[in-house]
């Protein structure tokens, strides 16, 4: 190691040994030139930033204070699903839904890379919390890496610093996070806006608590704490500990007149999750708040009630899709203190991306630096441009959000994309029905997502691409977790589906914040205040406890959202099962038992 190295080392802001050993292997493996722990400060933040501008990385952003866009290298402008791991010592502890490495051979293959992969460069330590500070379900982590893009984005996702390391002294432990963009800076080498590699690799090491990520500084390919913490590691302790990692929205609802209510909600990628965790205040009074986008940590408190926090401290989302008439709410959100990857900008100083406004500017420069007018024959931004922005600035942010104790759940959602056969709402039965629903939860998205002959997808609980583990034993913990308490103090489970359509094509229900109403008629239910029928797929609204006053949806296109088509039905079970099957021996019983019920009812 450099005498700096050395130096930085000796003069860092712990004593904690175990972490301070640790930094000092991960610099002797990749062999930086300095190391910064960052605290958490403005100053902090401030030097990040000031390097990234220096560098070229990124740029300021006129219109909107303490702002800033990157336009990463073409290479790097997606995460890496197809060379992200689950390194688990048993190949079947992966289970169906990952990709499995063996943990020492993928350890071989990072000792090779990683070795002076930080030559010329200066590796960030990032303590951080996922979830409040102190909190009795937070969790504690550490990443490493030589991108200050990277510890930047850390800075806003996580709750990242001096109190989270005084946090980790406490406590003793954290899970260790090593990124690399793998440009090592040696003899003869330019350094370019947007360092990265060819080669990559996101690897996940549950039974030693690891994530390793080289070559990519993407999105959660390089800010470790997102996905790659939160759910694929979160999920292991989770199971391990006795609480759920999800991938979920949280949101506050609260009526006219009466006490709020706490709904999540997992909805995969595709399905309006910005447009549902920003919603806000309705017409009719009734207030949606936010206090989750994307995922939530809950665990079973004392009395018995799940209680739900939000792991992260920011909001790291696909600009798409979010424009001033879908979600202004969110654009309001990224006035300031946001940092920007692979979107245009325009001539006045500001960004854009395809949809944001209503009316398109007729010359850009497009996220790769070149001249964009309407007539250019690619998008502007990039189809996966993102954005890191802090939860605290989103205009309907509830006041609990940050809130150590979290809050009580009283349903849990799964959306649904389906164009026939699935409701508009279903509740379930009871826990086992609900925890069957969202193994099947289903999705239709378009090509490379759906199968050539019109299956649908499935994705359990929006958790299939996120799993730390087995998804059989994933749902075995959710139905083992439903037996701890008394069914009077579980959440109330229901499907959604906003996407179905009519013969000719059309969406039947308007979507976007009208989807509030559908999340009201749950709250009334919860409430014993709305009424529904009993069908052989779960309860479903009457069309009069449904509210559709104002919509152009008449008795005939409700009556066709609530409908129960059994031959439809029948034929869903035949892929259900095909479904189950693929999950192999260690589905849970009960889950085949839901299915032979299903077909009974449905005669």
């Amino acid at each position: 190691m450099s005498d700096q190295v050395v130096r930085d080392t000796e003069e860092a802001p712990t004593t904690h040994d175990g972490l301070l050993s640790w930094v000092r292997e991960i610099a002797g493996l990749t062999r930086p030139d300095r190391i910064e722990w960052c605290d958490g400060s403005p100053d902090a933040w401030q030097r990040l930033t000031d390097r990234l501008v220096t560098e070229g990385t990124v740029v300021r952003i006129a219109k909107r204070p303490n702002s800033f866009v990157a336009t990463t290298s073409p290479d790097d402008a997606v995460r890496i699903v197809d060379r992200t791991y689950i390194c688990s010592r048993d190949p079947k502890d992966a289970g169906p839904t990952n990709r499995w490495r063996d943990p020492e051979e993928m350890r071989a293959t990072f000792g090779g890379l990683f070795a002076g992969a930080m030559r010329g460069r200066t590796m960030y330590v990032v303590p951080f919390s996922m979830g409040p500070l102190g909190g009795p379900v937070s969790q504690l982590g550490v990443e490493l890496t030589d991108s200050p893009f990277v510890a930047a984005s850390m800075l806003i996702g996580t709750r990242a610093g001096t109190a989270a390391l005084r946090l980790i002294e406490e406590s003793g432990s954290f899970v260790r996070c090593v990124h690399s963009v793998g440009a090592p800076l040696t003899a003869g080498r330019a350094d370019v806006p947007w360092p990265s590699n060819p080669v990559k690799h996101l690897a996940h090491f549950p039974e030693s608590r690891e994530v390793w990520s080289f070559g990519s500084a993407f999105g959660d390919n390089g800010a470790l704490g997102k996905k790659s913490y939160s759910l694929r590691i979160g999920s292991v302790m989770a199971r391990e500990d006795g609480w759920l990692a999800e991938h979920m929205v949280v949101l506050k609802v609260t009526p006219p007149t009466g006490e709020p209510r706490f709904v999540a909600a997992a909805v995969p990628a595709g399905c309006g999750k910005t447009h549902l965790a920003m919603l806000g205040r309705t017409p009719n009074g009734w207030n949606y708040e936010l206090l989750a986008d994307d995922m939530a940590w809950m665990r079973f408190d004392a009395d018995g009630r799940l209680r739900a926090v939000n792991p992260e401290f920011g909001i790291l989302g696909v600009a798409r899709g979010n424009g001033e008439s879908t979600n202004p709410n969110v654009l309001r959100t990224m006035h300031a203190n946001t940092l920007f990857t692979n979107v245009a900008l325009t001539d006045d100083g500001d960004i854009w991306w395809d949809g944001m406004t209503e009316q398109t500017p007729a010359h850009l420069t497009d996220w790769r630096g070149r001249d964009w007018t309407p007539d250019s024959p690619e998008p502007a931004a990039h189809p996966r441009a993102k954005f890191t922005t802090p939860t605290s600035q989103c205009p309907t942010v509830a006041p609990e959000w940050d809130d150590p104790r979290g809050v009580p759940i009283s349903a849990i959602v799964f959306v649904e994309r389906r164009s026939t056969t699935v409701p508009l709402v279903t509740e379930a039965n009871d826990w086992a029905h609900g925890v069957f629903l969202g193994a099947c939860l289903s999705v239709e998205s378009g090509p490379g997502r759906t199968p050539e002959d019109g299956t649908p997808r499935r994705d359990a609980f929006s958790m299939e691409s996120f799993l730390g583990y087995h998804l059989g034993d994933y749902l075995r913990h959710w139905l083992e977790l439903g037996r701890t308490v008394g069914p009077d103090r579980l959440p109330r489970l229901f499907s959604v589906n906003w996407f179905r359509r009519g013969e000719d094509g059309t969406l039947l229900w308007p979507g976007y914040g009208e989807n509030a109403r559908v999340l009201r008629w749950i709250v009334e239910r919860i409430n014993g205040e709305a009424a529904a029928l009993d069908s052989p797929i779960g309860k479903l609204p009457l069309a009069s406890a449904l509210d559709t006053e104002g919509l152009a949806v008449d008795e005939e296109t409700l009556a066709r959202l609530l409908s129960v088509d059994a031959r439809a039905w029948r034929r869903e079970t035949e892929l259900i099962a095909d479904y189950l099957d693929g999950i192999g021996e260690r589905l849970p019983g009960e889950l085949r038992e839901q299915h032979r019920a299903l077909v009974g009812r449905l005669g």
